[in-house]
């Protein structure tokens, strides 16, 4: 398996409502076509995402239809919006089966065989905090879910409701996080009840059948000390179980790597717990730190994060979108968003990519929805990552060795190199990279401690791979004195030679 690979992201719904628009008929999985497989494998992806294949209900859906700041959101996105657009969210699911709008079961199977006949692998969603409101377990395993009382419904009737189960009428708690209210379309479930526990390990067994990898949703949740600072003395099980608080991923993560090694795990987290995840079995976890501190435009900050240990930032899965975060192309001014893509994506981990990236679509799309706007491409960000996608196709950036370099002032008093960061790649044939940032808002100047000792005596002919820029050095210089950087706000050198 590569060390390095990268992950194209498909919003499944909306994808296939532009090729039915284009072709004028309805359109499942088995009408993708090979071109366009073909194409993500030219880009040279490994991991093709398809969010929301799982089939959702009509309860999640009349739940969308019903929220006011929801609706003012659609109809911003979509200025002819109608409620046929409303597709509920694919993260209400009432089964691990492929959506009827998607085609019949054999389809998946059929799309993950084309995708591996191409090398390429397949995730899927899997949403291990709660369920949508009319998934059968709510009428026949009410057991499953936190339940809380009359006075919890008046004091909080945005995070509880109450349902008709096999066991009567009980009121279960929405699916939530410690610091918002609940998810009115959702039941939350309760990992401290066994048979839930084993519930859920059966569904991903099951969903390692039919893909090679899940993104969990929310992953963190449901780690014991989280989910007992939520929920507490309501999540203790209401039939008598025994309330079990050991780590769900770590004993599930390993039964489903025991029966198929190599399946992939990728946690979306928060809250500094991507080191626990990983140390209970995933693969990969988000890197919003990076994320958050290159909006910010803090160079500093960034290269704090940068100086981890590579045993962590080999887990990470390194974004500037996706479909919860607004697009790049929208929040980042287009050098800062070139100059960050350049910074994330040329870093060790996972390499995120989000469908619409490449091409520049700035609306960010609710999941509530399953049509998007047109928009025009942005042909220079599209001639961009044209240039950095073939950067990520070297063997040095995908099995290479990976180093930060220390940059130094270029003279006394000049504290513009404090905005640099720089690193590089070598591979096991000797390829090499050497990438330079001005992360900051002014022309800066900096030293790049030269990495590489093979080149006393010689002259080198340093060559950008994302511009027609070439410069000489001689290298004794560039081993004694470093190499001299001097750039723009946010531009930036990927440099061979």
């Amino acid at each position: 398996m590569v060390l390095y690979p990268s992950l194209y992201q498909i919003n499944t719904r909306a994808w296939l409502r532009e090729l039915a628009d284009a072709l004028g008929r309805s359109t499942t999985l088995a009408d993708i076509p090979d071109e366009f497989l073909d194409q993500i494998v030219a880009l040279g992806f490994d991991f093709v995402w398809f969010l929301g294949l799982w089939q959702t209900g009509s309860a999640g859906r009349q739940v969308s239809l019903s929220h006011s700041e929801w609706l003012k959101e659609f109809q911003a996105t979509l200025p002819d919006f109608t409620e046929a657009d409303v597709s509920g969210s694919p993260y209400a699911v009432t089964g691990y089966t492929l959506h009827r709008d998607f085609g019949q079961a054999a389809d998946l199977i059929i799309l993950k065989e084309r995708l591996r006949a191409r090398g390429l692998k397949l995730l899927v969603d899997f949403v291990p905090n709660h369920t949508a409101p009319d998934h059968p377990w709510v009428k026949q395993h009410p057991e499953f879910y936190v339940q809380g009382s009359s006075v919890d419904l008046e004091r909080e009737p945005h995070n509880y409701r109450q349902v008709e189960t096999d066991l009567g009428w009980l009121i279960l708690a929405h699916g939530r996080d410690p610091y918002f209210p609940g998810w009115p379309d959702t039941f939350q479930l309760n990992y401290r009840h066994p048979g839930l526990r084993e519930a859920m390990t059966q569904v991903l067994l099951k969903l390692a059948e039919v893909a090679d990898g899940v993104r969990c949703d929310m992953a963190m949740l449901i780690l014991p000390e989280v989910f007992q600072r939520t929920w507490g003395e309501l999540s203790l099980p209401t039939d008598g179980s025994p309330p079990v608080d050991e780590p769900f991923w770590l004993e599930t993560i390993g039964r489903v790597k025991a029966k198929n090694p190599g399946f992939i795990f990728m946690a979306e987290v928060y809250w500094d717990l991507e080191w626990d995840l990983m140390q209970q079995g995933f693969d990969y976890c988000y890197d919003k730190k990076l994320y958050d501190h290159l909006l910010a435009q803090d160079a500093a900050a960034v290269r704090g994060h940068l100086w981890a240990d590579l045993a962590y930032q080999n887990k990470l899965a390194r974004f500037l979108e996706n479909h919860d975060e607004p697009r790049a192309a929208h929040d980042f001014p287009q050098p800062v968003h070139q100059a960050a893509a350049v910074v994330t994506y040329l870093t060790p981990g996972l390499r995120f990519f989000h469908e619409g990236q490449l091409e520049g679509r700035r609306v960010k799309v609710s999941m509530h929805l399953g049509r998007r706007p047109e928009e025009p491409v942005d042909l220079v960000l599209q001639e961009f990552y044209r240039k950095l996608l073939e950067c990520l196709k070297r063997p040095e950036v995908r099995q290479g060795r990976w180093q930060l370099l220390e940059v130094a002032p270029a003279w006394d008093g000049n504290p513009t190199w404090e905005r640099f960061l720089a690193f590089a790649w070598e591979g096991e044939a000797g390829q090499r990279l050497l990438i330079t940032v001005n992360y900051g808002t002014t022309q800066g100047q900096c030293h790049v401690a030269w990495p590489f000792t093979d080149l006393r005596g010689k002259k080198v002919t340093l060559k950008d791979l994302m511009s027609e820029a070439s410069y000489e050095w001689e290298g004794d210089d560039l081993l004694s004195r470093g190499l001299y950087v001097d750039l723009p706000a946010w531009a930036f050198h990927v440099f061979t030679w």
